[in-house]
């Protein structure tokens, strides 16, 4: 376990670094240095496990050991490239970390910083992707799901993104919204009436991207919930 001292001096290292590192180009310096040796001793541990779920929680594990890094890389951060922490940023969506996950992402997509080599997909995409299909999978549920999948899709809203994609973002704030999970369905009847609303303009959304997305029969049930609603006074 790491001393406070020592977890004190990486996050000023961490901070200093970040903060003499120009836009658009790499961070240098000791605790970058540091922590990409040890991204590159941990991913050669997570290659030899075959479980996906054992790899998550090997990563769950794992991250602790750069929270004091990260925290200074966010505070001196001037939009340098750091690969730890673009690395970071999904191995914390993998876990279920969103706090930090969303952190770190702001970070990076509104800095434009690119993904390395082994993914094939962009910071935001992957954002997209890999929150709604938590939410889907019942991994992120009630109020956080909400919370999370609202600020992913005002933080990726100007970025590209392939329209299955984002679809399938609308289709889980819609289903998070009125509380739709993998093992539950709503009364559609009982909705309460602007949740309907917000749900159905988020159901218009992802149909409209996607046909295929799933959300017709929901669509169909909440437009009979809306008739029967009482008409504002």
């Amino acid at each position: 376990m790491t001393s406070p001292a020592r977890a004190h001096k990486l996050r000023v290292l961490a901070e200093l670094s970040a903060r003499a590192a120009p836009h658009g180009q790499e961070v240098r310096g000791t605790a970058y240095e540091l922590m990409l040796r040890q991204l590159a001793e941990h991913k050669r541990l997570l290659k030899s496990i075959q479980s996906v779920e054992r790899k998550i929680e090997a990563k769950r594990e794992l991250l602790a050991v750069y929270d004091e890094y990260l925290a200074g890389a966010l505070a001196g951060g001037q939009g340098a490239y750091d690969m730890v922490m673009v690395t970071l940023m999904v191995w914390h969506m993998d876990t279920g970390s969103w706090v930090r996950a969303l952190e770190l992402a702001r970070y990076v997509i509104d800095n434009g910083l690119a993904m390395p080599a082994e993914y094939s997909r962009t910071p935001a995409v992957i954002l997209i992707d890999t929150a709604a299909t938590a939410a889907l999978d019942g991994k992120l549920c009630g109020d956080e799901a909400v919370r999370v999948l609202a600020e992913v899709a005002q933080l990726t809203e100007a970025h590209d993104a392939p329209d299955q994609a984002r679809a399938k973002l609308f289709k889980a704030i819609g289903y998070a919204v009125v509380g739709r999970t993998p093992t539950t369905t709503p009364d559609y009847t009982t909705v309460d009436e602007t949740k309907a609303r917000a749900a159905m303009a988020q159901f218009a959304r992802a149909n409209e991207l996607f046909a295929q997305v799933g959300v017709k029969k929901d669509m169909e049930r909440l437009e009979r919930r809306l008739k029967n609603a009482a008409p504002t006074s």
